[in-house]
């Protein structure tokens, strides 16, 4: 895109973060990323643009921008964007070459994507889903995925989706303040 009309811009800047769970979107659509961070200037507009390192090649696309109004109101960049790595984009886009659509590993669970929770809370288990098959409850309290800490439920999100579907994954699980651990077989969602 070109905000303002500015066509032909490059704004430098450097990654600040790689990992970063984000949530990105709007107008009826949430993504869940593990983004790269970084301070270079990402206007509205510059979605889909690429995010480029000193040698000229793409590590990323631009999409999304930390703003002071909020995902719905008009601002501008606060000096924080974030990218969606180049792996997982070559990902998806084979994945779409190939079948027609994306595929993204799921446990069937809904969470509480609040942040600062000391884990994800298990709102509610699909039935039939991998959480069910695994045990696990409404209630629960995921703390870890295989022995790395949860902080929340975006964590969560993002870390399974850097798996793929019919994987094993073990879940730190607490319920009742006891700790377990739980084996589940990704399922998943096509988008």
């Amino acid at each position: 895109g070109s905000p303002l009309g500015l066509n032909a811009t490059v704004t430098a800047g450097i990654i600040s973060a790689t990992q970063r769970p984000v949530i990105a979107g709007g107008k009826g659509e949430t993504s869940y990323i593990n983004a790269l961070q970084t301070d270079a200037a990402i206007n509205p507009g510059n979605s889909g643009g690429p995010l480029v390192d000193l040698n000229g090649s793409v590590i990323g696309v631009n999409s999304a921008i930390a703003t002071v109004g909020g995902a719905f109101q008009k601002s501008g960049n606060i000096g924080v964007g974030f990218s969606i790595p180049i792996d997982q984009v070559k990902t998806t886009v084979e994945q779409i070459i190939e079948t027609g659509h994306a595929e993204y590993p799921i446990i069937g669970a809904e969470v509480n994507v609040a942040s600062g929770t000391d884990g994800a809370l298990v709102r509610e288990v699909t039935a039939d889903s991998p959480a069910e098959a695994a045990g696990i409850q409404q209630g629960d309290l995921v703390v870890a995925v295989n022995g790395e800490e949860v902080n929340d439920g975006i964590e969560l999100i993002v870390r399974i989706r850097s798996f793929e579907p019919g994987e094993t994954i073990t879940l730190g699980v607490e319920r009742g303040g006891e700790p377990s651990a739980v084996d589940v077989v990704l399922g998943k969602k096509i988008g």
